[in-house]
């Protein structure tokens, strides 16, 4: 069980070169072993290209006979843009398959493992199954859920603002958080922003990291109810935009942009029965305070400590003077990075599992 894992740490870094480019498939990467060395590797590198498996036995060659193959997904049974990979390994003559994870994707859903399984072939699943299925969240968040895997990128400085008062533009980031946000960008299939970001901030929402040859740039996609945000706005400039806007909002013809157009979200009637019916179920509620308070955050060295912020008057001055009189070297910055190591490097698979 030892060899297998480290066989497959090997497997999920080789996938990890894909990071940024499978999409809409799943990072996938296999090793071949025979009589205890690497025979092969391969990678999926884009969607349309050859799978990891067929990578693998091209570099192979006649050895893969009798080899063992680790593979971090289960080898697909379908023919969609490329071949089945399950037949693939049957026809090299491989004798034994260990894959990380059974495929969520009902064209597969345990398909390649039986046909393996009816070949003879010796099949294990679940070796590093935890670190094949956070490779791939998305691709098993849509098909398990069915809906996306989505994170929230959001800067705000000390006295949780994300903002001016007065509006306008003003960075609260630092280098090196927008070089996070970029990284993140990369692996995402889609950057989801609102009209109101693009109106006053007119952002690209584009990757610029130069990973390869190419770029691969998600969809981009604006809240924009009432079709408010301009055309040429530079998210639009390249294509590969969409806009989500209600049903009865103004037509637009827009050949860059494609638009989508949903119900909007049900909200009360301000008739003068309804502002009667929504007064006397407030008599009933419990009272609300109307003084309301801000959560602010104070990061200090490997902790972050929560301090109640009055919303204004002479306690939020005070609340100013305590932040300003903290020591240069306790607040560790503006912002709260994610704590999440990239694939490879000194926290790669096979470093953690000789651990």
């Amino acid at each position: 069980m030892t060899d297998d894992r480290i066989d497959m740490a090997r497997a999920l870094e080789l996938a990890a070169l894909g990071l940024n480019t499978t999409d809409p498939n799943p990072r996938v990467g296999c090793v071949l072993v025979r009589d205890g060395r690497v025979v092969g590797e391969g990678w999926h590198v884009r969607a349309g290209e050859p799978h990891a498996e067929v990578h693998a036995l091209r570099v192979a060659g006649g050895q893969a006979q009798g080899a063992t193959a680790y593979v971090t997904l289960e080898p697909c049974s379908h023919t969609g843009r490329t071949p089945p990979c399950a037949d693939a390994l049957i026809a090299a003559g491989v004798t034994r398959v260990v894959c990380a994870s059974v495929d969520p994707n009902p064209k597969v859903a345990g398909g390649g493992i039986r046909r393996l399984e009816s070949a003879g072939i010796a099949v294990t699943v679940g070796v590093l199954g935890t670190d094949a299925r956070a490779l791939n969240i998305g691709f098993f968040s849509r098909f398990e859920r069915g809906r996306p895997f989505v994170r929230l990128k959001m800067a705000m400085s000390l006295d949780a603002r994300t903002a001016p008062a007065a509006g306008g533009k003003a960075w609260i980031s630092d280098e090196a958080s927008r070089a996070d946000v970029q990284v993140w960008r990369a692996r995402s299939s889609a950057i989801l922003t609102g009209a109101g970001t693009v109106r006053v901030d007119d952002p690209r929402l584009d990757v610029r990291l130069a990973y390869g040859p190419w770029v691969r740039q998600p969809v981009r996609i604006v809240l924009d109810p009432d079709l408010t945000c301009a055309p040429n706005s530079k998210m639009f400039n390249e294509g590969n935009a969409l806009i989500f806007a209600a049903v009865d909002a103004p037509d637009r013809h827009d050949a860059a942009v494609r638009i989508d157009r949903v119900r909007r979200r049900a909200t009360h009637s301000n008739s003068t029965d309804d502002r009667a019916a929504r007064a006397a179920a407030a008599e009933n509620r419990k009272p609300v305070h109307r003084r309301t308070r801000m959560r602010g955050m104070i990061f200090a060295r490997d902790r972050v400590a929560r301090q109640d912020a009055p919303g204004r008057g002479a306690e939020r001055d005070a609340f100013d003077r305590r932040r300003r009189d903290l020591d240069a070297s306790e607040v560790r910055a503006d912002r709260l990075r994610r704590r999440e190591e990239p694939f490879g490097g000194e926290t790669s698979f096979a470093a953690r599992v000789a651990r």
